[in-house]
């Protein structure tokens, strides 16, 4: 049987923020809704699960981000991560101009953590710290294949 990526899943402090974030570098907002009930907690495996979601896609459909926000439990704030600890590292999308894309990160406060690398005549990359400390990981091609 194959098996497809259906989606990558974060919990964000605030849906709207981050909604506005990745719509402006280009995602289309697939869907949104409030999850709760018994079927949710046993999915999830915390009792009283209950949040506001909302499904976003690439524009060529082949990426999908759900995004979540806790109503109940409260959310837990953590330390964002760092690039090199164990777990949820990033998640990176191509782009056709990276300097555009940095525009608008910035205008939502988000930043490289460092700068603008090279590799190989590869891609021009960088990480951005996005909202609720995501690490997002903005890539331009510089040779088309």
């Amino acid at each position: 049987m194959p098996i497809k990526l259906e989606n990558v899943a974060i919990a964000v402090r605030d849906l709207e923020a981050t909604i506005a974030f990745f719509a402006d570098l280009g995602l289309t907002v697939l869907g949104r809704d409030e999850v709760s009930g018994e079927w949710a907690d046993t999915a999830v495996g915390l009792d009283g699960n209950h949040a506001k979601i909302a499904l976003l896609e690439t524009p060529d459909g082949s990426g999908r981000l759900e995004l979540f926000e806790y109503v109940h439990p409260d959310a837990i704030e953590t330390e964002p991560t760092l690039p090199n600890e164990i777990g949820m590292h990033r998640v990176a999308f191509s782009v056709d101009d990276l300097e555009h894309s940095l525009q608008i990160a910035a205008r939502h406060g988000c930043y490289p953590l460092r700068g603008v690398a090279t590799y190989g005549d590869v891609y021009k990359l960088t990480y951005v710290r996005g909202p609720s400390g995501i690490i997002v990981m903005l890539a331009q091609e510089l040779k088309p294949s």
